[in-house]
């Protein structure tokens, strides 16, 4: 990797460190924007290198450093019931960033720029999928109940942090060489 791109990655997990002790409690799951910046990041690095700065985050965390929501931290976090979400962040980042650098890459991203958000809204749902069944099988939770809990409350934000994450990415890609 180049220099440039290896700044781009530290920058932001960087951002994403700053952004996910910041929560709402609203529930077993709290509100935070690291969807946010994980949307952003993934639209900014592409599918290969925005895993790798959710990757940095997650080590960050479970090392002890207080990244996770309500400045929380330690492998406990990741294996306990909203663990399933952090490790969901993975496949969230990678599929929300397979416009930039995947196969549709070769398109230009500003006529195919309906793709950012549809690719966002597929690695919510994988998130999504992963961090219910993690909380269900922690929890003892029906399916209804976890998605009572944790999915439908957060349905309106994710949908406006996927909007804003495209919109605001847009200008940001144009400006790195």
């Amino acid at each position: 990797m180049k220099s440039k791109e290896l700044t781009l990655i530290a920058l932001m997990a960087a951002l994403i460190c700053v952004a996910g002790p910041l929560t709402i409690p609203i529930g077993p799951v709290p509100l935070s924007l690291t969807t946010f910046t994980i949307y952003l990041s993934s639209a900014i690095l592409g599918w290969k290198r925005a895993p790798i700065a959710v990757l940095i985050y997650l080590l960050i965390g479970s090392l002890g450093i207080p990244v996770f929501s309500g400045f929380s931290a330690g492998f406990q976090k990741l294996a306990g019931m909203t663990g399933g979400y952090l490790v969901g962040y993975l496949p969230c980042a990678l599929i929300s960033g397979i416009p930039v650098s995947g196969p549709f890459a070769e398109k230009k991203q500003e006529k195919a720029f309906w793709l950012f958000p549809v690719f966002m809204v597929i690695g919510t749902i994988v998130l999504y999928i992963l961090g219910t069944a993690w909380f269900m099988f922690q929890t003892g939770n029906t399916l209804i109940a976890s998605l009572i809990l944790c999915v439908i409350p957060f349905l309106p934000g994710d949908a406006f942090k996927i909007l804003a994450a495209s919109l605001v990415s847009r200008p940001i890609r144009k400006m790195i060489p």
